[in-house]
């Protein structure tokens, strides 16, 4: 997965997605998050297998300042409408372990005393607290810690501290999904941990504005800087490459990332051109 998600915030221009060796046939469908998905098959081996996907897409972000919760969500606890909530429940149901209760507590740090917890406060307090407390060590392997894990160890890579966020917020009855993507340094003065590769990130849905973006290696509340590709409840569910059932495929051992920022006519123009290279 590699081709962004189109929306009202990020609008594709172009996309084109060049493979080394040609494959014998490339199709493309919508997984069941509604991710692209490119499917390639090869009818012969290789020693280097080459992505190369590039593309331009006008990006209009969501600020922190444009999150308009419904009054009834405005302080924790809430729940969610009986229209929304069977649609939400799988991003509501926990993934990890937890015999001792330790993401729980962890969460709790974050509630009022007194029984009424500004929602959106609450949630941007535990961001910035993963990106305070936490140590950033970029780890190119596959994979991703625990929570519980992360927790211990007070560091981790940008998708250890989305999975730990996540199961800290359904941890509180939040539904919450992984988010994997681009990260871009918006201008000169805003430097984003994380780029140079694929980032991830968390979604977490509030009444009223929807699907909202967090993201806890940063300290970003929106998706200031944030190229969106894929979604999911999960980690493996947003491989950026990964092996077919028969073992003809390739598992993609790097991918990087560059991306530029410019404006024109007053929005923001992206290009980012990700380059993932994999062995048999």
């Amino acid at each position: 997965m590699v081709r962004p998600r189109e929306s009202h915030d990020q609008q594709l221009i172009s996309a084109e997605l060049s493979i080394t060796p040609e494959p014998s046939e490339v199709r493309w469908l919508h997984d069941v998050f509604g991710n692209s998905v490119a499917i390639a098959t090869f009818d012969r081996r290789a020693r280097e297998l080459v992505f190369d996907s590039r593309v331009r897409l006008d990006h209009s972000p969501a600020e922190l300042a444009t999150v308009d919760i419904e009054q009834y969500a405005r302080s924790y606890p809430f729940t969610y409408s009986s229209e929304d909530m069977p649609d939400l429940l799988r991003s509501i149901e926990r993934q990890h372990h937890d015999p001792h209760r330790e993401i729980d507590r962890w969460a709790r740090r974050f509630l009022d005393p007194s029984g009424r917890t500004d929602t959106l406060a609450m949630l941007s307090d535990m961001t910035a607290a993963i990106r305070r407390d936490f140590t950033y060590v970029p780890r190119p392997e596959k994979g991703t810690q625990s929570p519980i894990e992360t927790l211990a160890r007070r560091k981790g890579t940008c998708r250890d501290y989305a999975m730990l966020m996540i199961e800290a917020a359904r941890a509180l009855g939040f539904a919450a999904r992984f988010v994997s993507g681009y990260v871009y340094n918006p201008s000169s003065r805003e430097q984003r941990t994380g780029g140079g590769n694929t980032h991830a990130w968390v979604r977490i849905y509030l009444p009223g504005s929807g699907w909202v973006e967090f993201d806890p290696t940063n300290g970003i509340i929106g998706s200031r800087g944030l190229i969106r590709v894929a979604i999911a409840t999960e980690l493996p569910n947003t491989s950026c490459s990964q092996r077919t059932s028969d073992g003809s495929g390739v598992m993609v051992s790097s991918a990087e990332i560059s991306c530029w920022s410019w404006l024109s006519r007053g929005r923001t123009m992206i290009r980012c051109s990700p380059n993932a290279t994999g062995c048999r």
